[in-house]
């Protein structure tokens, strides 16, 4: 693929991934601001990753994730290191991205989208975002007609 397709391609998934931040954003749940420190991250992550393109395939893709507080993962993180066993955070943590898997699974798909369980071993409770609601078709939370003082509403128009 040349540079040129490839930021084409690029851009139309980073178009899908804000398109999703903003349906997760709609119904109520925190998204984190693209770029943002890891660490300081809690709600939805939405993101276009090329690592599939390691592995044969040809397009990027669009992912969710979900990130608990950095005390609880920080917590959990600690409890998987001493090797203690399913420990209260660790279970908590799971079962917490578990649900919010399935939340924004059926947030997206009540949306119009085509989602499913990523499916990778190594990233369980991500959220995979295959095709979105065609371009022209206006969001459910969107405004119907223009705002009062809005860019319609001047003279001549």
């Amino acid at each position: 693929m040349d540079e040129h397709s490839e930021r084409h391609v690029n851009a139309r998934y980073e178009r899908l991934a804000q398109r999703v931040r903003d349906e997760l954003a709609a119904a109520g749940l925190p998204v984190t601001a693209p770029g943002l420190d890891l660490g300081l991250a809690t709600g939805a992550e939405v993101r276009v990753s090329t690592w599939n393109q390691h592995f044969g395939a040809a397009d990027p893709e669009v992912l969710v994730s979900w990130h608990v507080s950095p005390r609880l993962r920080g917590r959990a993180g600690e409890e998987a290191r001493r090797a203690d066993g399913e420990s209260p955070a660790v279970r908590q943590s799971g079962e917490a991205r578990t649900a919010m898997a399935t939340a924004m699974i059926t947030i997206l798909t009540a949306a119009g989208y085509t989602v499913r369980d990523h499916g990778n071993a190594y990233a369980p409770y991500d959220v995979q975002v295959l095709a979105g609601p065609e371009r022209r078709t206006v969001p459910a939370w969107a405004d119907r007609e223009p705002a009062p003082g809005g860019p319609d509403d001047g003279p001549g128009n």
